[in-house]
């Protein structure tokens, strides 16, 4: 039984650009199901990881939509701000998580560290953790994760939340600036989905 691949999914998030992306990562045959669709408010993501906060939401979802459902918890670690914003990236962003302001955010706390950061190579990471839950409460976690750095502007369209200021290792252009199809063959939760691919 918990070896049938997976062919109807909830993906627990009422976020749209996670939505979209999770959505380019399944195979075209899952039937895939959101929180808006049974009218689901998120939970309170009370977790102090993004595993934990993953879980949540994965739990929260199953349980309440009766499916299996799939969760992520994702962020944006910044070193010289000691991981921040992490687990509270959506949160910088105020209630409506607005990613400008959330940037502007980013911006601000590296000018008081350092008037310089401009200049220099500010490392960062983007982590994403997927939670699968199923209604027989069986859980399975993957984490991915991406190195690079912050730009010191806002470039490119594409993509959501902090993608405009991240640019991977080895690149020279935002993930903002990246065509999606290029970004979903590297980034976080690439990585992570890989990881956990063959349920589907």
């Amino acid at each position: 039984m918990l070896n049938k691949k997976i062919t109807k999914l909830l993906v627990g998030t009422n976020n749209r650009g996670k939505l979209i992306e999770i959505k380019g990562l399944l195979p075209k045959n899952v039937k895939i199901y959101s929180p808006s669709d049974f009218k689901i408010k998120s939970p309170a993501e009370i977790g102090k990881n993004f595993s934990e906060n993953s879980l949540i939401k994965a739990k929260f979802f199953s349980e309440k939509s009766k499916m299996v459902c799939l969760s992520d918890d994702s962020g944006l670690e910044i070193d010289v701000l000691g991981g921040d914003p992490g687990v509270y990236s959506a949160r910088w962003g105020g209630k409506n998580s607005n990613f400008i302001k959330a940037i502007n955010r980013v911006f601000k706390e590296l000018k008081k560290k350092d008037e310089d950061w401009k200049i220099k190579k500010i490392k960062a990471r983007f982590i994403c953790s997927l939670t699968i839950y199923w209604p027989n409460k069986k859980i399975i976690q993957s984490v991915g994760k991406i190195q690079g750095y912050i730009s010191p502007l806002m470039r490119g369209k594409n993509g959501f939340g902090y993608d405009p200021i991240f640019i991977p290792l080895n690149r020279k252009i935002t993930f903002g600036q990246m065509k999606s199809i290029e970004k979903y063959k590297i980034d976080h939760r690439f990585k992570a989905f890989k990881k956990i691919k063959k349920f589907f």
